[in-house]
């Protein structure tokens, strides 16, 4: 099961892009209200949860998905919940998927130190102890980042190459006409 959590002030794109991409791969994806089941993005999309953060279940997590977005990755840094998950998965070797300014929260932690990643320009420096990437997707032990909306896509199909490899990937990048970089 993938979670991907949805606070009010999401980027829209940064959530709504990898889902598809995951659920055209064949992955199981929630998304996770945090804070009910109506979540308002950034810019004024509604998008209506699976789920609400309490509902979701730890057992059988494969992946947790972050998206960006002001204040969006702030609501999601003060859930409880959403904290929860990303220690379990951290501590376990789950993948943890981050995007745009949400690098920032696993940085915050610590939980960047000594990793490459990669963020939305300007929130570099909560990426503690992070060597910072060049490239728009990083991956670097079991988490994924990526810079921002605009990557969203080549963020999700990374994402889906994790979960059901790389043939994959290349099917629904392929499909989608997308040239992968």
């Amino acid at each position: 099961m993938v979670y991907l959590f949805l606070a009010q002030g999401f980027e829209e794109a940064e959530a709504v892009v990898p889902a598809d991409v995951l659920r055209r791969a064949g992955v199981e994806v929630r998304l996770v209200g945090v804070g009910g089941r109506l979540i308002r993005g950034v810019n004024g999309i509604a998008v209506e949860a699976d789920i609400e953060e309490g509902e979701a279940k730890l057992e059988g997590l494969e992946m947790i998905v972050l998206p960006g977005g002001a204040p969006g990755y702030i609501n999601l840094e003060k859930s409880a919940v959403v904290q929860k998950f990303i220690d379990f998965a951290f501590e376990k070797g789950i993948w943890i998927g981050a995007i745009c300014a949400a690098p920032s929260i696993l940085g915050r932690k610590g939980l960047l130190k000594g990793k490459n990643a990669i963020c939305y320009p300007g929130h570099e420096g909560a990426l503690e102890g992070a060597a910072i990437s060049p490239l728009a997707v990083c991956e670097d032990g079991n988490i994924i980042t990526a810079k921002g909306p605009g990557v969203s896509l080549e963020f999700g199909l990374a994402l889906a190459a994790k979960l059901k490899g790389e043939c994959r990937a290349k099917e629904i990048s392929d499909a989608m006409q997308c040239s992968r970089i």
